[in-house]
């Protein structure tokens, strides 16, 4: 870049006071040190650029492969915030690996500026920063200080000295007699170096990953009050992770026995709403045009519950999230060759049932794949494949079926990644799926039997005279599942063995076995029993998940118990997830206190009662009235009262034994199931007003991030440290 380089004019103004020339008169200056820049990336967000720095490590590598580019024609890919990013050194762009994103620009700074109403430095284009150091080296190397330099751009920047250096921005018409820039807009502050700006650099990410887990939202496209996507909110999920890893695992990290966990997010709700399916246009088409902006909210994000319950939306959702899932595994482990580790799942709202429901229907690797005994007779007993493709108006693919040699038998199984490589549009494809749904159903009722998630067929008829009462609820859960069908559903639930109420689709299969699944704001409990589900079996776990958890906010609306669906007999309270901290919170100790206070203060009432009585009777044999039999009205209610206070004192003491010891059943390993958060103090004044808001905690929650990370250092020996306070 080109500037001009002016002497500065001495008019007295309130900028060439003595202050600077204090300044000139220290000791004889140092000599020129080259800068050292850092790399930063742009942020856009609501139309807002913010520049952030990237870690120290990133940084150096970045500057590392910009020494080595040179005057190659390729370019150069650098792996960046723990290879969720690659930066394109020759673009200077940055892009996103496992999501979309648009890029972002990318700088390498050494020159920064402040106004009076900015926050913080932004950076100068690295051309703009290059003339500045150049300028700067003169004036360093001459002492020549006080130099004015103007720049095409009409910005003027005045070198006064190595400590003061000011930018004024151009005005659009100026008088040629107006000479010193003391007359224009305010001037903005010049830094030379990051050192010498405010700004927050870590030292980076860990390289080793220990763990992998996939985080998939709820309804709608935001996941907080902010507004925010599911990337965004998993970021600071994934920062307070490894805030908890640097202050709760600081020896084992320090030692090399730990890295860190990557989190990463799973977006299925842009799949469901995009142009591919159609269906924000057939929604529209219907909504009313009042209150438009609450319509909106409602079809953007509420309809999500009854998309789930679609016969075809509800595929569509279970199939992106599944291969979605696979995707970035693949993806993952392609980036990370040397991960040996675990992969767990993170469900928050409708998408842990969705994770649930997909956990289900997992087939271990001995397990053979489940399918209708009659689907091939069925089939065959259709017409021709050109028959059934006219029927269905879809007589435009019938060359090209032909072409791969598809007939009617091949059709049925045939999925719908199968028919999407044949270029057969999404709209069509699930027109060809529940076609051929359809047709399943009623033949697998003819054959007697409901197929069960373990493999087992109930017959529809009991023939034993002893099993009256077995059959007759055998015939309610028959009558239930042989729901009448209507002619665009093929919806159903089916009553397995071990009682869990699924679905009746095709659900794809993970191409790993999970570890752990954490429920989050989880609707898990209310769905199962709106399937008529009232009771799990203790002996039922995932075919391939053995870990659990449900974690929960006390004041989440959406948020349902899983633990008395198993333990009917049994009502225990929820786990209580300790403070990040080590401690409960000062609002839940006083109440604790308070509770523990009444209680001693019963007891000591009715032990001096106790010691009374006692005492009166030990009194002479004289003394006392003649002795009646039986027992007197105030005998009877005393000795009731001091037994109830016995029972209570040890129902008290015993509770938390109790609590410790239940067993789950299986879908935790016996563990306990449900984890209740402690709300914070101001959140207890008012349960209605924060509401809302404790639904979508939990993506901040150090809480519920603590105790992920220690269900899964657990499993791997790693000892858990509470931080000194």
């Amino acid at each position: 870049m080109q500037f001009a380089v002016l002497p500065v004019i001495n008019e007295g103004s309130p900028s060439s006071t003595s202050s600077f020339e204090i300044l000139d008169m220290e000791s004889a200056p140092a000599p020129y040190q080259e800068v050292h820049p850092h790399w930063f990336f742009c942020r856009l967000a609501e139309d807002n650029r913010s520049w952030l720095p990237f870690s120290r490590d990133d940084s150096d590598k970045l500057e590392n492969a910009c020494k080595t580019v040179g005057e190659k024609e390729e370019d150069v890919v650098v792996a960046v915030d723990g290879e969720r990013f690659d930066v394109h050194i020759k673009e200077r762009k940055r892009y996103a690996v496992y999501w979309d994103q648009a890029p972002t620009e990318v700088r390498r700074c050494t020159w920064f500026y402040k106004g009076d109403k900015d926050t913080r430095f932004m950076p100068y284009p690295e051309d703009f920063s290059k003339s500045l150091e150049d300028a700067y080296m003169t004036a360093v190397t001459l002492g020549k200080w006080k130099t004015k330099l103007e720049f095409p751009s009409g910005e003027t920047v005045i070198l006064h000295n190595p400590k003061l250096i000011m930018q004024y921005q151009p005005v659009g018409l100026q008088d040629d007699w107006v000479t010193s820039p003391s007359e224009q807009n305010r001037p903005q502050t010049v830094k030379r170096g990051v050192d010498n700006i405010s700004v927050d650099i870590t030292e980076g990410e860990p390289e080793q990953v220990d763990h992998l887990v996939f985080m998939i939202h709820g309804i709608g496209p935001a996941c907080d009050l902010r507004f925010r996507s599911i990337i965004q909110c998993v970021n600071d999920f994934r920062n307070a992770s490894l805030s908890l890893l640097a202050s709760h695992y600081k020896l084992a990290q320090q030692d090399g026995k730990i890295g860190r966990v990557e989190f990463l997010p799973v977006n299925w709700h842009s799949a469901l709403h995009g142009d591919a399916t159609g269906v924000d246009e057939d929604i529209q088409r219907i909504t009313l045009p009042s209150i438009s902006r609450l319509r909106h909210f409602t079809n953007d994000t509420l309809l999500d519950l009854f998309f789930y319950n679609s016969p075809t939306y509800c595929q569509t959702i279970v199939d992106t999230v599944a291969s979605e899932i696979n995707r970035l595994h693949t993806l993952f482990k392609q980036r990370h060759m040397a991960f040996k580790g675990a992969v767990s799942v993170v469900g928050h709202s409708l998408g842990s049932l969705i994770l649930f429901d997909l956990l289900t229907n997992q087939r271990t690797d001995s397990e053979p794949r489940k399918r209708f005994a009659s689907d091939e007779h069925h089939l065959l007993n259709c017409d021709t494949l050109e028959d059934t493709l006219t029927r269905l108006g879809l007589q435009q693919y019938l060359a090209k079926l032909q072409a791969e040699s598809v007939d009617l038998e091949s059709l049925g199984l045939c999925q719908d990644s199968d028919l999407k490589d044949l270029g057969i549009p999404l709209g069509h494809r699930k027109k060809i799926l529940n076609y051929i749904r359809r047709k399943r159903l009623p033949e697998c009722y003819k054959t007697g039997a409901s197929c069960l998630a373990s493999g087992i067929q109930v017959p529809t008829q009991t023939t034993s005279d002893q099993d009256c009462n077995q059959s007759a609820g055998l015939a309610k859960q028959q009558s239930q599942f042989n729901r009448t069908h209507s002619v665009t559903s093929a919806v159903d639930y089916e009553y397995f063995d071990v009682g869990i109420g699924q679905v009746s689709i095709d659900y794809p299969q993970l191409a790993f076995h999970p570890q752990t699944f954490f429920a989050i704001g989880s609707p898990i409990g209310m769905f199962l029993t709106v399937r008529g589900l009232k009771y799990i079996d203790p002996n039922y776990s995932f075919p391939t998940c053995k870990s659990f958890y449900n974690i929960y906010h006390p004041y989440d609306p959406v948020a349902y118990r899983i633990e008395p669906m198993i333990v009917a007999d049994v009502d225990p309270e929820p786990m209580l997830i300790p403070h990040h901290k080590g401690r409960k919170r000062m609002h839940l100790e006083l109440k604790d206190s308070l509770t523990r206070m009444s209680i001693d203060l019963k007891n000591n009432v009715l032990g001096s009662l106790r010691m009374a009585w006692q005492s009166f009777a030990r009194l002479p044999v004289v003394a006392l009235p003649p002795v009646v039999e039986g027992e007197t009205p105030v005998q009877r209610n005393l000795q009731e009262t001091l037994g109830a206070c016995e029972e209570t004192n040890f129902a008290g003491s015993a509770a938390e034994t109790v609590q410790s010891e239940i067993k789950m059943g299986m879908l935790n390993g016996g563990r306990r199931i449900d984890y209740v958060l402690q709300e914070k103090p101001i959140e207890s004044f008012n349960e209605y007003l924060f509401a809302i808001q404790s639904h979508l905690c939990y993506w901040e929650s150090e809480d519920t991030a603590l105790l992920v990370l220690k269900e899964i250092y657990d499993k791997l020996g790693v000892a858990f440290e509470q931080p000194q306070q």
